[in-house]
């Protein structure tokens, strides 16, 4: 058997192939080992750890620090903890937001002038915004249009005195 592998294991061909065998896992060790410590670091992990297990472990190590790494990056997390801290100040400032598109908007606004939802209706009367649903204006004590959620409805006009049937009395009208 000695004699039947002797040929191949000393041709040049079969020393080329082995050197470059172990050039490749050399260069993939250590791009391996350096892509571990940067994704390490930068999902807050202890970088050097997982280098040196990746080092001494190799693709084991590697696929061991796969499963437990951190799943987001550190400044990804960090910049959503910001906006979330944004957005609790802004409530607690009152600043009031569209319910349709979150966008701010001023507390007076009628329509939301990023999506066009509409958020208040105008008094019939004295034209300041009014919530939907109320009936009377608390500044004029106008009554709201019933049945038109959103509109700017005109004051109902007085209706004109009715005719008289022949044979039948006059009804005055009744005053509002």
């Amino acid at each position: 058997m000695d004699e039947l592998l002797k040929p191949i294991l000393t041709s040049a061909y079969f020393k080329l192939g082995y050197q470059l065998c172990g050039l490749f896992f050399i260069v993939f060790t250590v791009a391996l080992i350096f892509w571990t410590w940067r994704d390490a670091d930068r999902r807050g992990a202890i970088s050097w750890f997982w280098a040196v297990v990746v080092l001494f472990f190799n693709v084991a190590g590697w696929a061991i620090y796969m499963v437990v790494r951190p799943p987001e990056f550190a400044d990804d997390a960090h910049e959503r903890e910001l906006e979330i801290r944004a957005r609790e100040a802004e409530l607690r400032r009152g600043g009031a937001a569209c319910p349709s598109c979150l966008k701010p908007i001023e507390p007076d606004y009628l329509v939301c002038p990023y999506c066009m939802k509409k958020l208040k209706k105008p008094c019939v009367s004295c034209g300041r915004p009014l919530r939907m649903s109320w009936a009377v204006c608390p500044y004029c004590k106008a009554k709201q249009a019933v049945g038109e959620p959103g509109g700017a409805a005109a004051p109902s006009a007085p209706r004109p005195p009715r005719t008289p049937r022949s044979g039948s009395t006059p009804v005055e009208q009744p005053k509002e």
